[in-house]
């Protein structure tokens, strides 16, 4: 899809274009508000200050769209729109040993429990090593610290599936 497209699709269409990119029902309606947009660097600066502008339940939201790292049936089963996407960021994970699979599992919950949502991060290029280790320093941050750098996260995920969705 092109910007051109995006820009002439109707509300309805270009909502469910954007909640592929971002789960957040607030996000999307303010991203739908600034349409149409003049170029791709508009839509990236827009997504980026309409984000800044939700609040953390809006985050959380967000956070509640994406399969739990390493939870490769969460992916087809949850939010069949954006599966192939995040299936896609997660590829090492099939890599795995299945010892590292076990421990992401574990870490999962023990994060879950903890900060009381999913454990994100952009695993675009990572391996299950590499997202165990992330996941593992963040377990240490407190609650403020953490809600900012899975904002953040969310963030990177939302600009590299504004760039696939361009790229249709």
């Amino acid at each position: 899809m092109t910007l051109t497209e995006l820009n002439a699709l109707d509300k309805t269409r270009l909502h469910l274009s954007l909640i592929q990119c971002c789960g957040s029902g607030v996000w999307v309606e303010k991203m739908c508000a600034g349409f149409p947009l003049k170029d791709e660097q508009e839509l990236f600066e827009l997504a980026g200050k309409k984000w800044l502008e939700c609040g953390e339940k809006d985050w959380k939201e967000a956070f509640s769209y994406h399969p739990k790292i390493g939870d490769l049936a969460g992916l087809q089963k949850k939010f069949s729109g954006s599966h192939q996407w995040a299936e896609g960021e997660q590829a090492s994970v099939n890599q795995a040993t299945p010892e590292v699979l076990q421990a992401l599992i574990t870490y999962n919950t023990v994060y879950e429990e903890k900060f009381g949502y999913i454990f994100i991060v952009f695993a675009s290029g990572k391996t299950a090593v590499e997202l165990l280790d992330i996941l593992h320093v963040r377990l240490s941050r407190s609650p403020g610290e953490e809600i900012k750098t899975a904002m953040n996260e969310q963030h990177k995920i939302t600009i590299h599936r504004l760039q696939k969705l361009l790229r249709l």
